[in-house]
């Protein structure tokens, strides 16, 4: 399905006063929810592997890390926004088997490992850049995420 099939789909969605539509097709799912007045859909894109690849990456290896960037959030001038450095598919745990790398809660330091980007099947580690106290994880395991998208608030005090 190319993009502009999917966008197609979304103006027919959104037209259509329906509230969700679920479309699944071999290794791709889409999710198309629209709001209550229908005038914003929310669409997820999730990219399934197959069951024979799902064996090899029970443990990857992060080729390359690379640091999160951090900005003030507009909210709360104590709280720290750490966002995606690349596009990709964003993981809270490095295996399926492992346990999340931080929930809410959780303190961290400067260079802990936060979640896992996958970009063009390179699993990147992304890394705090400031020290304190996960507030809130604004995406979902297995979600893809766009360059600069917030991932996590941060409370440094």
């Amino acid at each position: 399905m190319d993009l502009k099939e999917i966008q197609n789909l979304i103006k027919f969605v959104s037209n259509s006063g329906v509230a969700e539509v679920k479309l699944e097709m071999d290794d791709v799912k889409i999710t198309i929810k629209t709001t209550v007045e229908g005038t914003t859909p929310e669409i997820t894109y999730l990219q399934q592997a197959p069951v024979a690849q799902a064996a090899p990456q029970a443990a990857p290896a992060p080729v390359a890390a690379s640091p999160a960037a951090a900005a003030p959030v507009a909210e709360n001038s104590n709280y720290i926004t750490v966002k995606s450095p690349m596009i990709g598919t964003f993981y809270r745990k490095p295996s399926p088997d492992k346990p999340m790398f931080v929930e809410v809660g959780s303190t961290i330091s400067k260079g802990d490992v936060v979640c896992v980007i996958e970009a063009m099947k390179l699993f990147n580690e992304i890394e705090a850049e400031v020290s304190g106290k996960i507030v809130k994880i604004l995406v979902d395991d297995m979600s893809p995420v766009e360059f600069d998208q917030p991932l996590f608030i941060v409370d440094p005090s």
